[in-house]
């Protein structure tokens, strides 16, 4: 894998472009959620118990936290349905410690990286660096008010550079995913109605994945529809009206603000190198099939 700076990188000290954090997030991001979407992790995590899908999603992203209860999961997860959630949890913790469930993560997100980036890019000498790039961002995340990046940040990091970069990229992104929940909870939106907003801006899951992971109804999702309508913010048709639009752009730039403090730490020139890098890796993950076919768009 040949990868060397670009020519026409920022300058050391340049300013920060009001968007290269979110450029980078979404590259870093990319990655994070490969797991998500492999077999390996419910492969591993069913010697533990946990076999049913939506209890494997909730075993290894709430693990961090420890044992909580269906209250802490609901809260920090946000756009999950709360009756779906106290299904799952804390069974769940009854049947496996969080513990283990880390460790079968870890073991998981080995083996899933390693099939869609192949050997020579996890040892290359550009995820080592990546790595500690983004390693070097998380310096600057704040753990006030972010409690899931606070738990997975008190995780030790993995001492091979992959696992060092994933688990970086998972604090960056619950860093900016906390924040982000502040700005849904400012922009006065409920769970499903962020999820149908988000939907409607064609960046998002189908109705029919938010569905099936969220376990929200159909019926959930038309009524959250007509209160949209009713704001102004979601026309006849489903499409995001004008002040839609401007919503949703108002809270990725309220997002942005909240989340700028590690790319800053990081400097213009390396948060460009940063997502030079990371557009490769999450290409190469994307390519190699990391993400169903059907998973992103407006129907």
């Amino acid at each position: 894998m040949a990868m060397t700076s670009s020519t026409t990188s920022a300058p050391v000290g340049s300013p920060l472009h009001p968007r290269a954090g979110r450029r980078c997030h979404n590259v870093l991001n990319a990655l994070h959620t490969t797991h998500y979407f492999s077999p390996d992790v419910g492969r591993e995590l069913a010697p533990l118990g946990i076999t049913h899908p939506k209890a494997v999603n909730f075993a290894i992203r709430a693990a961090a936290l420890g044992a909580v209860g269906a209250g802490t999961v609901t809260a920090t997860f946000f756009n999950y349905k709360p009756d779906t959630v106290a299904r799952f949890v804390p069974e769940i913790w009854r049947t496996a410690a969080p513990e283990d469930v880390l460790a079968a993560r870890l073991r998981a997100v080995d083996t899933t990286l390693r099939r869609l980036l192949g050997d020579e890019a996890v040892a290359s000498p550009e995820m080592a660096e990546a790595a500690r790039l983004a390693l070097r961002a998380t310096e600057a995340c704040s753990p006030s008010g972010r409690p899931l990046y606070a738990a997975h940040a008190a995780l030790a990091v993995p001492d091979e550079p992959h696992l060092a970069y994933w688990h970086a990229a998972t604090l960056l992104r619950e860093h900016r995913g906390d924040g982000h929940l502040a700005a849904l909870l400012d922009a006065e939106l409920d769970p499903v109605e962020a999820l149908v907003s988000h939907t409607a801006t064609g960046k998002s899951m189908t109705p029919t994945w938010n569905l099936n992971t969220r376990g929200w109804t159909r019926d959930d999702w038309d009524a959250a529809v007509e209160r949209l309508r009713g704001r102004g913010l979601v026309a006849a048709d489903g499409e995001l009206t004008e002040s839609g639009v401007a919503l949703r752009k108002a809270i990725e730039e309220r997002t942005d603000r909240l989340d700028r403090a590690p790319y800053e730490h990081l400097g213009a020139a390396d948060v460009e190198r940063l997502t030079e890098l990371g557009t490769v890796f999450a290409g190469a993950a994307l390519q190699a099939g990391a993400f169903p076919a059907d998973l992103l768009g407006k129907a």
